[in-house]
C-alpha cells in the first residue's frame, strides 16, 4: 500500500504517460511544486516496490502494475470531482478532491460511484436534489 504522498507522485506520473511518451523527474517536480530530490526519493521508492521502471536522470516508465493502480488513482480523483460537482459543492473541487481521496475507503469509493451513476441515471431524482438545494432558507451548517 502507497503513502498518499506516493499515491500523487504514481497518479502524475499515469497523467502524463497519457499525453507523453517521456515521463521527466522535472515534470513531476513542477506539477507537484516539490523539489528534483524529493522526486527522486520518491521514484527509488516507487521502484522498490515495482510500480515503475527507473534510472536516475532517465525516462519514467510505469510497470503494469504501475499503469493499473495509476489508472486507477486517476478514475478515483475524476469521481471525487464529478461527485462534488453533483452535489453542488462550493469549494475548490479538485483541491477538495485531492484532500479526500486519500482517506477514504475502497468501499465508501464505490458507493460514491453508485451514487453518481444513479443520480446521472434518474435526472428526475437529481432535479429534485437541485430543487431541495434552492429551496434551503439558510446554509445548513455542521458548525
Amino acid at each position: 500500500m502507497l503513502s498518499p504522498s506516493l499515491e500523487d507522485y504514481l497518479e502524475e506520473i499515469y497523467r502524463i504517460s497519457q499525453s507523453s511518451q517521456i515521463v521527466r523527474v522535472s515534470d513531476i517536480s513542477n506539477k507537484l511544486k516539490v523539489t528534483l530530490p524529493s522526486v527522486s526519493k520518491a521514484f527509488r521508492k516507487l521502484k522498490d516496490q515495482q510500480y515503475i521502471i527507473y534510472q536516475p536522470y532517465g525516462e519514467i516508465e510505469l510497470t503494469e502494475k504501475g499503469r493499473v493502480l495509476g489508472s486507477f488513482l486517476v478514475k478515483r480523483n475524476q469521481l471525487l470531482q464529478e461527485f462534488l460537482e453533483l452535489i453542488c459543492s462550493k469549494c475548490d473541487i479538485a483541491a477538495e478532491a485531492e484532500a479526500m481521496e486519500h482517506y477514504l475507503s475502497l468501499a465508501t469509493i464505490e458507493s460514491i460511484q453508485s451514487l453518481v451513476t444513479f443520480m446521472k441515471s434518474n435526472s428526475e431524482f437529481y432535479a429534485n436534489f437541485l430543487q431541495f438545494l434552492s429551496n434551503l432558507p439558510g446554509k445548513e451548517t455542521l458548525l
